[in-house]
């Protein structure tokens, strides 16, 4: 997967957000900190590849607002 954009959320809300990622059938991956993403302790990030509009949309919609571009 060509990593696109990410959201960073706290560890804790990551089981809500799987679930409903998955449900609605949208590709993502999560992340630790790393190199190339500096997250705050108890932080990770919910990556995901370029989508179609209607997928961001939903998204955007579940986060409340737009995500960060990935670091390549």
């Amino acid at each position: 997967m060509e990593k696109s954009f990410y959201y960073v959320v706290p560890w804790s809300d990551i089981g809500y957000l799987k679930e409903t990622l998955q449900s609605l059938e949208i590709p993502f991956v999560i992340e630790q900190p790393s190199d190339k993403l500096k997250l705050a302790d108890g932080d990770v990030a919910i990556v995901f590849p370029d989508m179609h509009v209607r997928l961001y949309n939903n998204v955007r919609e579940l986060f409340g607002g737009h995500g960060l571009r990935y670091p390549h």
